[in-house]
């Protein structure tokens, strides 16, 4: 049987390799980790790691917080302390919940078996992540057509009597749902009704999975269910730590066995934080496989001969950022969003236009392939809008799975991008302590378009250290790029006009021409530096700025710690937000925080408005036609500025792309203030990314904004607001094109 070109086994073997790779480059980093745990450290990870690991477990009912002030109370210890001493104690007093909870886990947990010659082979785990869609490894379920010839085996395990349990068999459905990707080594695949029609995850309940981080730290212990070569279930419990955290992979010590490809890797809240996927094998200067004889290993000897040094799991917030960036039908969509708000794929994935539905393996916008096959009938893609409510209906305040109850947990996230928050370096975020010299912007040359007609690129903040020639380039080839697949002539960047107030507003944000006090970045953390923000707010509505793109994200409002009163001040009011956002975006935590804070400061300081919008009216055209590109901040201030453009000049079209626009506190604050039609403006094109922090108020849905077209594109990882990615986007340039080429 043909997988994709290789067999299984090939592709198992390369999961190893790489897991084994990895492994090597992160020696330094280990070594350091194993180091601090033989000095005594119990858990040798970063300040902000632990505060927002402490918060969590408090805001997920791993410890009440009156056995956490019983235990601190009678000693004074400083905020890091308290915040080791509240995980430590949810590694050692658990409550008596701890197994019925992780009896409910278990449940989600299945055998896969495949059908092959007339016989049936075990082949790895798999567990379910919504009612109707079970995860495991890729190098498991490699593509559509292998998927057809497998099942779930559910109950596959010895009952509390010690006999063997009842097993129930669920067919796998990948003609409605499968996506895999390689390089993360994960398959999600749907499965077919159970025999009483409903669900399987309604049956055997399922996981909620959650993009946010701060699930575990350094030093922590993991739990594995799983299926070890194939035998009936079972659990690897708190007998491993993590040693090392990397971007998209962890690094364990469980006692794993080759059939536990595709297994929970769970907390001791029983939340999900990796997909086991591999070992990592002893190797020798060679390169060698080894056996536990010290020996090298070869095929025949079998993967039980190996001697594993560690293992490997795939970070569940890294798979969901994946399936964020799939472009998939709106039937799959709503496949997605039922794995519940937590995961940030119910509002990302849904509330922008239905994207075309594809017909072959698709690339991802990281490069890698992930498959979302068009199968399925139009009565199964019907059929879906009737079940989103599930994940409504499927989640408990303090348990990681049930198919009842209905509050999600309040949560405390980080970034999605970094293994642990840390203080920024001045070169990589900190703004400069000196005032930047004045940059001016740069005029069309006079003969473009006829004369008649201008095209204006607005910029957005943190632009004060590039030159507004390179600027303008850069935002001509993104646009060029989307004008070819349009078929439009490409533009010239001196064709272009390009306003600059990079300098300007930098000097003003960061103290030398307000007065704002100049805030030393340098020594501050993300969070402490959006504390900072938040006191020296001129109208103190940067706290609310944070709080409602948070909400807007879907933080939930309301949770455990909120009502005990305890656990929120270990990390910071603002914190919480913050981390919300980028955990649930491409978009780390400096960027975010900053980026609100330059918005704050130019809508609530009467000098920095004018200011920015005096630079920008040096250099635009008084008279004739004008087609207005505006990217995040330039978004608002290009709505400010419709208001004060020369009587000569007519603003034919509107395009905002990456835009805060959508959030009260931003829109309330224009100088036409809420939400309303652009004044004198014939056509408005506003273009998001739903990965895209900044753009999180879009689509622009109140009806006091008039008619315009909205666009939600899928930009690169990690380019979710540049804007070269929004402008290369075919419908996008073909409105600014099609606007430039009329001649009529």
């Amino acid at each position: 049987m043909s997988v994709t070109g290789r067999s299984n086994v090939e592709l198992h073997e390369q999961a190893a390799a790489e897991a084994a790779r990895r492994y090597e480059d992160s020696a330094t980093e280990r070594e350091r980790v194993e180091s601090r745990l033989a000095a005594g450290v119990r858990f040798p990870d970063a300040p902000d790691a632990l505060a927002v690991r402490a918060d969590r477990i408090l805001d997920r009912g791993g410890l009440s917080p009156s056995a956490v002030v019983a235990d601190i109370h009678g000693e004074a210890m400083d905020l890091p302390d308290a915040n080791e001493r509240i995980i430590n104690l949810s590694n050692e007093l658990q409550a008596w919940s701890f197994l019925p909870r992780g009896v409910r886990a278990g449940a989600t947990v299945a055998r896969i078996t495949l059908r092959r010659d007339g016989r049936e082979l075990p082949h790895g785990t798999g567990f379910m992540v919504s009612p109707r869609l079970m995860m495991t490894n890729h190098h498991v379920l490699p593509d559509e057509s292998f998927a057809r010839h497998c099942f779930a085996e559910f109950n596959a395990q010895i009952t509390a009597d010690n006999l063997p349990d009842t097993v129930v068999r669920v067919e796998l459905d990948p003609g409605t749902f499968f996506a895999a990707d390689r390089r993360l080594d994960f398959a999600l695949v749907a499965l077919a009704p159970a025999l009483d029609g409903r669900p399987p995850g309604e049956v055997f309940g399922w996981n909620r999975l959650s993009v946010q981080l701060g699930k575990l730290v350094l030093g922590e212990k993991v739990n594995i269910i799983g299926h070890p070569q194939g035998r009936l279930k079972e659990i690897a419990l708190r007998d491993n730590a993590l040693l090392v955290r990397l971007d998209d992979f962890v690094h364990y010590t469980t006692d794993t066995e080759p059939g536990n490809s595709g297994s929970p890797v769970f907390n001791d809240q029983w939340e999900v934080v990796a997909l086991h996927h591999s070992g990592v094998p002893k190797k020798d200067d060679q390169g060698r496989v080894l056996r536990k004889d010290g020996k090298p290993w070869t095929h025949g000897d079998g993967d039980d001969a190996i001697d594993w040094v560690a293992n490997e799991g795939v970070r569940i917030s890294s798979i969901l950022k994946h399936l964020a960036g799939l472009d998939l039908d709106p039937g799959r969509r709503t496949l997605l969003a039922e794995m519940g708000p937590d995961s940030g794929l119910d509002r990302s994935t849904v509330t922008g236009p239905a994207l075309p539905s594809p017909t072959a393996p698709m690339t991802s916008p990281d490069g890698t392939t992930a498959t979302a096959v068009p199968g399925g009938t139009a009565p199964q893609t019907a059929s879906a809008p009737q079940t989103a409510s599930a994940p409504q209906t499927a989640f408990a305040p303090q348990t990681a799975f049930t198919p009842q109850t209905t509050t999600p947990p309040q949560t405390t996230p980080t970034p999605q991008t970094t293994s642990a928050p840390q203080p920024v370096s001045t070169a990589a975020t900190a703004p400069e302590a000196r005032p930047v010299p004045h940059k001016a912007g740069l005029p069309a040359r006079g003969t473009a378009f006829g004369g008649r007609r201008h095209l204006v690129f607005l910029h957005g903040r943190d632009q004060q250290s590039k030159e507004p020639a390179d600027l303008r380039r850069e935002w001509t080839a993104g646009l060029n790029r989307g004008l070819t697949l349009a078929s439009l002539p490409p533009l010239d960047p001196d064709d272009v006009w390009f306003p600059f107030y990079g300098t300007r507003l930098h000097n003003l944000v960061s103290g030398r021409e307000s007065t704002a006090e100049a805030i030393a970045l340098d020594r501050l953390s993300a969070a402490a530096a959006a504390e900072a923000f938040a006191a020296q707010s001129p109208t103190g509505s940067y706290e609310q700025l944070l709080h409602e793109a948070a909400t807007r994200a879907g933080m939930p409002q309301d949770g455990p710690a909120a009502t005990e009163g305890f656990g929120a001040g270990l990390v910071g009011t603002l914190h919480r937000p913050l981390s919300w956002l980028a955990a649930r975006s491409d978009l780390d935590e400096w960027t975010i925080a900053t980026f609100l804070r330059d918005v704050d400061l130019y809508l609530a300081d009467s000098a920095v408005r004018q200011s920015v919008l005096d630079s920008v009216l040096e250099t635009i055209p008084a008279q004739g036609e004008l087609v207005l590109v505006t990217h995040s901040l330039g978004t608002v201030v290009g709505m400010d500025l419709l208001t004060r453009l020369p009587d000569g000049l007519d603003p034919v079209l509107l395009v905002t792309a990456g835009s805060p626009l959508g959030m009260d506190g931003v829109n309330g604050r224009l100088l036409a203030r809420g939400p309303h039609r652009p004044p004198r403006v014939r056509d408005w094109v506003n273009v998001w990314c739903p990965t895209d922090a900044v753009a999180i108020g879009c689509p622009l849905a109140d009806e006091r904004w008039g008619k315009l077209d909205q666009l939600a594109v899928a930009n690169g990882r990690g380019r979710a607001h540049d804007i070269d990615e929004y402008l290369a986007h075919k419908k996008a340039a073909e409105a600014i094109g099609s606007v430039l080429a009329d001649r009529g």
